[in-house]
């Protein structure tokens, strides 16, 4: 009789935890993202934190205050204002586009024009359909884009007192996150309902892949971005700052990257006679943002998170389709955590299989 109360009392307080768990969660809901990012700021920039607690022993809350102050001055403040740039640039495109000084389909007819016959041939047998089609749908998406545009500006300027509460919010629990990071991670990782081996694989590998995401593909992506963006401005293109900003968030995709941006821009320069300038794309692609990754990162991961590219290609896309930007971080980080628990669950299997003699003697039976 008392087992069984002790099971009901378990099972009770099992269905309270998760309960309790899921109506926190909704509560705290509109700062997930808020709360995500403080997470993973506290994170990276702890090195920095100890540091400065080195330098100031046993001064915890001004060793915080620093440190977000660093925070706020190296990333935050710069980050504002390239925001703030591209948001002026998207506007001036976003003008153009209505005015019509900006006319995909003109720029389509005249890559389309400066082709070759043989390949313009090539291409209207390949089922790509007319050119008038093709000029068509171009004016069509440009159409949709500039609405979309439109409604993504008026939802900026509708949430922009939720946006500065969350950031208002994010940067607070920054504060205690970094103070009381030592303590907080350890209790979360003893606290999970798994072996403690389990438990601090994991929390190692979700360290791993976070720190190899932001220091590796994020710091690499805004690298050749801004490798991007000074190139297009060498060149002449308008809107720069704002291609540049695309090429960065495309080099978040490994096996594309920022070859899906200067690519195209390459194509149109030389088939509109702008010879040297597409030469020029095409050597900064080449030689400067294309090897910036191979350079960078590195020495910024310092190890391989065990990650095939196609995963975090995968992960990646499904993870901003998701969540967004935060999805850039949460999608590597869940395929990697997937990989790791399947790992130690294989890896307990042999270990069981190797211990049990019932196992091994089915095993020599299999054999033979």
């Amino acid at each position: 009789m008392a087992i069984v109360r002790q099971r009901v009392e378990s099972g009770g307080f099992i269905l309270f935890l998760a309960l309790i768990t899921i109506a926190l969660t909704l509560v705290v809901s509109s700062f997930i993202g808020a709360l995500l990012w403080a997470a993973l700021a506290a994170l990276l920039f702890q090195p920095l934190f100890q540091r400065l607690l080195r330098w100031r022993p046993g001064q915890r809350n001004l060793a915080a205050a620093l440190t977000l102050l660093i925070i706020t001055v190296a990333v935050v403040i710069p980050a504002m204002i390239i925001v703030s740039m591209v948001i002026d640039q998207a506007a001036g495109v976003y003008g153009q586009l209505r005015t019509g000084q900006i006319n995909f389909a003109t720029y389509f007819e005249q890559v389309h024009g400066a082709l070759p016959e043989r390949i313009r041939r090539a291409i209207d047998s390949a089922g790509f359909g007319s050119f008038e089609r093709a000029q068509v749908k171009i004016s069509q998406a440009a159409g949709a884009s500039a609405s979309v545009l439109a409604r993504s500006a008026l939802s900026i300027g509708a949430n922009a007192a939720a946006f500065l509460l969350a950031f208002g919010v994010g940067l607070y629990v920054t504060y205690f996150l970094l103070r009381d990071g030592e303590r907080i991670g350890p209790a979360v990782v003893h606290a999970l309902p798994l072996e403690p081996g389990v438990a601090q694989r994991l929390a190692d590998k979700f360290v791993a892949v976070v720190r190899a995401t932001i220091k590796g593909s994020g710091v690499v992506a805004l690298v050749q971005g801004a490798l991007g963006a000074i190139t297009f401005w060498i060149v002449g293109l308008p809107a720069a700052l704002l291609w540049g900003v695309v090429m960065a968030i495309v080099a978040l995709l490994p096996a594309v990257g920022p070859a899906l941006i200067w690519t195209p821009v390459a194509i149109y320069l030389l088939a509109t006679g702008a010879i040297w300038q597409g030469v020029v794309v095409i050597l900064s692609g080449v030689l400067v943002i294309g090897l910036a990754d191979n350079i960078l990162r590195p020495v910024l991961v310092g190890r391989d998170t065990g990650l095939p590219d196609w995963l975090v290609l995968v992960t990646t896309l499904g993870g901003i389709d998701l969540m967004g930007l935060s999805g850039i971080v949460v999608g590597p980080v869940a395929g990697a955590l997937f990989l790791t628990a399947w790992q130690v669950l294989t890896e307990q299997r042999r270990m069981r299989a190797d211990t049990d003699p019932a196992a091994q003697i089915a095993a020599t039976d299999d054999t033979v």
